[in-house]
Parts: structure tokens; C-alpha cells; sequence
């Protein structure tokens, strides 16, 4: 028997800020927010993640339910956080603690060698990724390519770093960093380089991301927190309203017959406001995300939710 009882509560909308634990992947994280919700009689949801987190790395995983998935890919652009430690004196295949060691160095910089290289890594930079990633070659994941034995060569990217600081010297040999980067860096290839840059070799032992676009690791919840949703605690206390991951758009106050305009995707004209992109709210609830050109509103996203909060 797999008949289904009727969900005892609608389909929610809005973001859980997962603090990934290691070993999990991100679409695994997806599944597991899919199965607490499904455990705790919620109605079938759409669930979305907001940019991929390695299994080796821990952290802020945004994870967006319902409505929410529409702004999904605006995180995919977004800038992150990272807290990350690099070890000296092997470089690894994957250049994490996964991989085998195909580079070793003596040479062990001390943290005012690290602290002088750390300028020429700040600002916008070319970077190799690594050939274990994500990335399409032809078609293929460079990460299957190069598990396969194959040699991979992917080409340099513009990324920006836009800070990039040393939070922590542990035993010689070995520097924690905090890097505030635009999206598409690769911190794994950020610590390569620096080690090249010190002549000497290193991999990363440890990566935690602490930010992702407006989300920070205060607003996380444990995968035990998540579980707790499908055991029959309230999803409510957990879950940031859609207008959360757009904390760095002013919102646009239209009144009901303006919202309803929106919503069947007329424009709105001689709008005072400066050109720019807006959240659409109607009281607390909001409507599109649009942009305004010359007083007039184009839609760029529009949600589908209840007027009143459920």
C-alpha cells in the first residue's frame, strides 16, 4: 500500500537555510528537505537549492521551497562567504583531503609570507577550476573525466575576490582564510594558487561557507532542526518569508487594484520611483519582482501566493 493521506498542510513557500553538514551533497540536502516536508503531511512542494555546496564543504545551503525555486537562480549569482584552511606541502589531485597527493614542497611560508602574497589574490583574477568539478567538457562532467584517468584542461576564468583575510594560523604549515568572492570561484583553486604563489604546494582540509547572498549561518538550522519538521514540528518557526533571499531590494507598495495589474502582467506607468529592480508587495505579501525603467514596471518574476498569510 503507498496510498497517501491528504496533506494536512498546503505547500509552503519561503527559504530554509540549511548549515550542511560534510559528506552530504547538495541535491541529497534537497532530498532530505523533500522528505521531512512529505513526513510532515505538507502538500507536494517544489524544491529548489541555491547553489551547490561540495560534499567535502559544510555550511549555508539556501534551500528554497515553492514560490522561493523562482528566485533561485538569482543565489546562483550571488556573492559568498567562505571560511577555508590550506595545508602546506602536498597538493592533491583534487586539491582537497579527498584526493590523492601528486605535488610535495618543504617549503612551509609563515603567515607574514601568506599575509604579503594575499593582494595579488584580491580583486578581480584569472583562475583555473579544478579539473575535479561540475564543469562540462564536451558534454561531460569534468569530475568523471578525470576519475576516469583522463586529462582534463579546463580554461581560466575571470572570478572577483573581493576580501580576502587570514582568520586563523594553526600548527607551522598550515593558515585558515576568509574570502568573499563573486560567484564561479573556486576556493579549492584559490588555495592551489596561493601555495604556487609562495612556492611551495597546498590543498584545502577544510572549507565552510558562512554566506550566501543575503544569507548568513546565524539563520541556519541543523540537518537535525530539518528532521524535526517530519516528526510533526512547525515548519513556521524555521522558514524565511520569499522576500527574504530579495533583502537587497527595496520593495515597491502597490495597492489592490495595482497588484492585480501586475499579476495579469500589465505594466505600471509614471511611477516615481528610480529605475532600478523592486519587490511588488500588496500589505505583507509579495507579488513580482520587477523592474523599473522611466516610471514603467517590467516583470521580471511573478509569485503565485495567497493574499492572506496562511
Amino acid at each position: 500500500m503507498n496510498t497517501r493521506p491528504n496533506p494536512k498542510h498546503p505547500s509552503p513557500h519561503g527559504w530554509l537555510i540549511l548549515d550542511k553538514p560534510r559528506g552530504l551533497g547538495s541535491t541529497q540536502a534537497v532530498g532530505a528537505v523533500k522528505r521531512n516536508l512529505r513526513e510532515g503531511g505538507y502538500a507536494k512542494t517544489k524544491v529548489g537549492h541555491g547553489g551547490t555546496l561540495d560534499p567535502l564543504a559544510e555550511g549555508v545551503l539556501p534551500i528554497a521551497l515553492g514560490e522561493a525555486t523562482k528566485l533561485a537562480g538569482r543565489m546562483l549569482d550571488a556573492s559568498k562567504i567562505y571560511d577555508f584552511t590550506i595545508l602546506f606541502g602536498a597538493e592533491t589531485d583534487t586539491l582537497d583531503t579527498e584526493g590523492d597527493v601528486i605535488e610535495r614542497s618543504d617549503v612551509m611560508p609563515s603567515p607574514e609570507q601568506i599575509a604579503a602574497v594575499l593582494l595579488q589574490f584580491t580583486g578581480p583574477i584569472e583562475q583555473v577550476p579544478p579539473a575535479y568539478s561540475a564543469l562540462k567538457v564536451d558534454g561531460k562532467r569534468a569530475y568523471d573525466l578525470a576519475r576516469a584517468g583522463e586529462t582534463v584542461e579546463l580554461k581560466a576564468r575571470a572570478v572577483t575576490i573581493h576580501s580576502l583575510t587570514i582568520t586563523g594560523a594553526h600548527s607551522e604549515g598550515e593558515i585558515t582564510l576568509t574570502a568573499h568572492v563573486s560567484k564561479g570561484t573556486y576556493i579549492r583553486s584559490l588555495a592551489r594558487d596561493i601555495a604556487r604563489a609562495l612556492g611551495t604546494v597546498g590543498h584545502v582540509t577544510c572549507l565552510r561557507r558562512t554566506k550566501a547572498g543575503p544569507f548568513t549561518e546565524n539563520q541556519s538550522i541543523s540537518l537535525d532542526k530539518l528532521n524535526e519538521i517530519g516528526s510533526g514540528a512547525p515548519l513556521k518557526d524555521l522558514l524565511l518569508p520569499l522576500e527574504a533571499g530579495l533583502d537587497d531590494i527595496p520593495a515597491l507598495i502597490l495597492d489592490q487594484t495595482s497588484a492585480q495589474a501586475v499579476r495579469q502582467g500589465r505594466v505600471l506607468s509614471e511611477l516615481p520611483q528610480t529605475d532600478g529592480l523592486y519587490c511588488a508587495m500588496l500589505d505583507n505579501v509579495p507579488v513580482a519582482l520587477v523592474e523599473l525603467i522611466g516610471g514603467t514596471t517590467k516583470i521580471v518574476r511573478g509569485f503565485n501566493l495567497p493574499d492572506v498569510a496562511e
